[in-house]
């Protein structure tokens, strides 16, 4: 009688052991993929495309242009290619934004950039995993709701030769959980306000949040 009842306790704790590895597992490829929408699963990457978009092993700097449409393309990829693998730390990918920032929001400009990029324990995390992340760029127009703004702003409190960018595209990551690779995609939506002086190269004024663009 005690041998059963001993077997049946080592097969409950073997069962909640499984279960425990289970959820485990299932809890770190959450954690790879990011956060989703409900309303928009992550779904399979489509290996052809994405691997022209696949960023480079380091961060690199945002282009010097005059084009409202060129700069924000460049800061987009800038916020999300990177790739854990590599020996930049995230102050390293973080570092070539505040490089293009305007001076007077550069601080503002820091802490947009935090919002975008993970924080440094769940780094540390997808570092484990070999994670790197890409970006699809869709579309870049300007919004219809910056013509509104422009007409309402007081004098001097827009900076000339300010534009805003509402930037479309499919955010890509993937990586390695033992040795089994794990790939998802998630649609992202944001604004890039930018300020273009001229003929002198661009500089990022703000970034919206995440996923609540200027319409």
């Amino acid at each position: 009688m005690h041998f059963f009842r001993r077997r049946r306790l080592v097969i409950a704790i073997v069962g909640a052991g499984i279960a425990l590895i289970v959820l485990a597992a299932i809890g770190l490829f959450g954690l790879l993929r990011g956060p989703a929408k409900t309303s928009q699963p992550e779904q399979p990457v489509p290996t052809a495309s994405a691997a022209a978009v696949v960023p480079t092993d380091q961060p690199q700097p945002v282009l010097e242009t005059s084009s409202p449409e060129l700069f924000a393309r460049s800061v987009a990829h800038a916020l999300f290619d990177w790739d854990t693998r590599q020996d930049a730390s995230l102050t390293d990918w973080a570092q070539v934004l505040v490089d293009v920032a305007d001076a007077e929001e550069a601080a503002a400009v820091a802490a947009d950039v935090r919002d975008y990029l993970p924080g440094a324990e769940t780094w540390q995390r997808l570092s484990s995993y070999g994670t790197r992340q890409w970006l699809d760029i869709e579309s870049v127009v300007v919004p219809t709701a910056w013509a509104t703004a422009l007409e309402q702003a007081e004098a001097g409190q827009i900076p000339e030769g300010a534009s805003a960018l509402t930037v479309v595209g499919t955010r890509y990551r993937a990586g390695t959980f033992n040795t089994d690779a794990m790939r998802s995609e998630r649609r992202v939506s944001f604004t890039v306000f930018v300020v273009c002086p001229g003929p002198e190269s661009c500089t990022l004024l703000r970034l919206s949040k995440l996923d609540h663009p200027l319409e």
